[in-house]
């Protein structure tokens, strides 16, 4: 499962952050549209990374262990604001491409383990958030 992630301002730039998540250093920042220096990827973007990362992955486990011919997952995202009922929400597009030899029945079956990724899955329904100030 996932372990901590700490993310702090790093003084570089008016957005910038520094993540850290275990070993790994990354950085987020904002684009140059909305006042930052586009120095690592938007918190948006991290948000379809993890998505987009859950959904191939967890496409990949599933035919290795059915011994599914997929030769390559790729998974394409984007992110809009869309109004539902005259109350603005965030729409994320994923689009799968699978590459393989593979029967239509399999495809489709690996279309339903997509929406299966935790990821998905957590995105999809009320996320429980507890948020709190640190002393």
């Amino acid at each position: 499962m996932s372990g901590v992630v700490v993310v702090a301002e790093n003084g570089q730039g008016r957005y910038q952050q520094a993540v850290t998540i275990g070993q790994h250093q990354l950085i987020a920042d904002e684009p140059v549209s909305v006042g930052g220096a586009d120095a690592g990827p938007a918190p948006f973007d991290f948000l379809m990374s993890g998505l987009g990362a859950c959904t191939s992955m967890t496409l990949r486990m599933y035919a290795e262990r059915k011994g599914l011919p997929l030769t390559k997952v790729s998974v394409t995202l984007s992110h809009e604001k869309v109004e539902v009922d005259g109350v603005t929400r965030d729409c994320i597009h994923r689009k799968i491409a699978l590459e393989g030899d593979l029967r239509d029945e399999q495809r489709q079956r690996l279309m339903e383990i997509a929406n299966k990724c935790p990821v998905h899955r957590a995105l999809s329904q009320s996320i429980l958030l507890d948020c709190a100030l640190t002393p």
